[in-house]
């Protein structure tokens, strides 16, 4: 097949009418389309916790606790893909909120080659309609790489498990890296999507202690052991690989709620490729471990 970048404008509507997915655009006007604060959510659905953080966040702004709305909802997978997704786009559709489904799987059987740019091109028209555009797009389980062009058009976040500075990676091997390295704390980011992985500045972050009760015990199980002996004995069933994970994910669906809530009211936004607070002063994250704390304070006994 000829490749979308070569083909004539007739050969990218006929693909695109070939990909064309179910989209719910048949709503009345929403509020975000009536001058509030305006999200745009991109999410694969592909598990239980996708669902868990649209219904989190669904439910702090129905109670008034977040001044916006959730625009659209964007999904790399149509329905009929996986079974996860659909309950996924079932609950999307229960919130009346507009779903955009683009196969990013079918669409790289069609195109092949390259078809990362086009495919980005494709979802950024579809999201043309949704207008005025969205103030704040949230990656909420969205198992893609934005591009370049995409980064560009909007402003997005992310969740990073560590603190600004502290390992990259996936959590499993942010954690690794902090029981090698002995660390005495770490935290969760929300971070500015850039097209290079994880490098974008910090947005909001929580820190805490993986020191004192309940960690230390654990630290002293593995006193003198390598990591790679860890790794290979236990892996991830190892107590303080589970402490950890276990005190940070507590964390994570709090600090995308509470960062929302942050960028509704004006406390931090998003200038170009640099995070500002309310006075347009340049600022690396804003510091949220207080309220955080606060939040997950007699939730994480066992």
């Amino acid at each position: 097949m000829e490749h979308l970048g070569q083909a004539g404008e007739g050969a990218k509507r006929a693909i695109a009418q070939k990909l064309e997915a179910k989209i719910s655009v048949s709503y009345p006007m929403t509020k975000a389309q009536k001058g509030q604060y305006r999200l745009g959510w991109f999410s694969t659905g592909r598990d239980d916790a996708a669902r868990d953080l649209l219904r989190a966040v669904w439910s702090s702004i129905e109670e008034g606790k977040i001044k916006a709305e959730i625009a659209f909802v964007f999904s790399n997978r149509e329905p009929g893909e996986a079974t996860e997704s659909d309950s996924f786009f079932e609950l999307v559709h229960s919130y009346r909120i507009p779903l955009i489904c683009l196969s990013s799987s079918r669409f790289q059987e069609i195109v092949r080659e390259r078809w990362r740019g086009e495919f980005e091109k494709e979802a950024m028209r579809r999201l043309e309609g949704f207008l005025p555009g969205p103030d704040l797009c949230v990656l909420a389980g969205y198992m893609l790489i934005i591009g370049e062009e995409m980064c560009h058009r909007y402003p997005m976040i992310n969740l990073h498990p560590a603190t600004p500075g502290g390992p990259k990676g996936t959590w499993q091997e942010v954690i690794w890296r902090l029981i090698e390295q002995g660390a005495e704390e770490t935290g969760v980011m929300m971070h500015l999507v850039t097209p290079q992985l994880d490098e974008g500045p910090a947005v909001t972050y929580c820190t805490f202690s993986i020191r004192g009760e309940p960690f230390d015990r654990y630290w002293g199980e593995i006193k003198g052991r390598s990591i790679a002996d860890v790794k290979k004995q236990e892996g991830e069933r190892n107590s303080i690989f589970r402490e950890i994970r276990r005190y940070g994910l507590a964390r994570e669906f709090p600090l995308i709620i509470a960062t929302i809530k942050a960028f509704s009211e004006g406390q931090v936004r998003i200038a170009g490729e640099m995070v500002v607070d309310s006075n347009g002063k340049p600022i690396n994250g804003y510091n949220l471990s207080g309220e955080i704390d606060q939040r997950v304070k007699g939730t994480l006994a066992k």
